[in-house]
């Protein structure tokens, strides 16, 4: 079983009581119906990258450059020193 957790939405009155006629014209609960058009609707878009890697976010480095900056930024590091 799936854990779920409660959420409340404000609907405007109209779309209420769409979502509730749905309900009982196809014997589904107003929850479920709200999951089934969510995930409809998220699957579609794309998932915003973790900021965490935010490596273009200044648009100075495209992720073809990133090996190129590493070696030139890092490269004392890099390097085995006796």
């Amino acid at each position: 079983m799936t854990r779920m957790s409660k959420t409340t939405l404000y609907l405007p009155v109209d779309l209420q009581q769409a979502l509730r006629a749905e309900a009982r014209r196809s014997g589904a609960s107003q929850a479920e119906l709200v999951r089934q058009a969510l995930e409809t609707f998220l699957r579609g878009r794309d998932r915003p990258l973790p900021k965490s890697i935010g490596i273009v976010a200044d648009g100075t480095l495209s992720g073809r450059d990133v090996k190129k900056w590493i070696r030139a930024t890092w490269a004392d590091h890099l390097v085995d020193h006796p």
